[in-house]
């Protein structure tokens, strides 16, 4: 059970570009849906919802790697695009709602973050099963996504604020309009998934 930093370097890196990279859409799309409702002065609230991600997703990729629990892929392949419509769903309803007063979000997001942890636990199990550092190489690569998601946070609030600040977008139009292109995409994500 050594500490090695090249170790925890590796898994921080795999963890970053588990939120970064272009094969992350999926991820990317769902913070894109937590956080439309949102603004710079509700960072703190932003920063408590990825980190409830962060915690489910951590969960079940512990979980996993320990072979507690298994999930089969097809399924879970599918129901990664369905937590993204659902939450983009939930910001279409409460369009109208006082900024930062979606609390469901939270909820949703840790539970969600249960079900996006299972598509990477079945990439990353054997990597990290035959690791003789497990609890350094999960803290790397879970600081690592703690990372990618707030730097993909700042880039959300900023074009947001950008959008309703210098081009007078209103908020709702705003939600709605990115709730709205979210929850087509992921939805037709979800039909091409279907595991039956």
């Amino acid at each position: 059970m050594g500490f090695s930093l090249d170790n925890i370097g590796f898994y921080f890196k795999l963890g970053w570009e588990h939120i970064i990279s272009a094969d992350a859409l999926d991820h990317q799309l769902f913070i894109l849906a937590l956080v439309a409702v949102y603004s710079f002065s509700n960072i703190k609230q932003v920063l408590i919802l990825v980190t409830a991600f962060t915690i489910g997703h951590s969960l079940t990729l512990v979980l996993s790697v320990l072979d507690i629990i298994r999930f089969s892929s097809k399924w879970v392949e599918f129901l990664i695009p369905c937590t993204i419509f659902i939450t983009a769903l939930n910001n279409l309803f409460s369009v109208n709602a006082k900024q930062g007063s979606q609390k469901t979000n939270y909820f949703l997001a840790l539970g969600f973050g249960l079900i996006h942890g299972m598509g990477f636990a079945n990439a990353v199990r054997i990597m990290l099963a035959k690791d003789q550092s497990l609890g350094w190489s999960l803290f790397g690569f879970n600081v690592g996504l703690e990372a990618g998601q707030i730097f993909v946070v700042i880039i959300i609030l900023l074009v947001a604020m950008i959008a309703t600040k210098m081009f007078n977008v209103k908020r709702r139009d705003w939600i709605f309009f990115v709730s709205a292109g979210v929850f087509a995409l992921t939805l037709k994500m979800a039909l091409e998934r279907l595991p039956f």
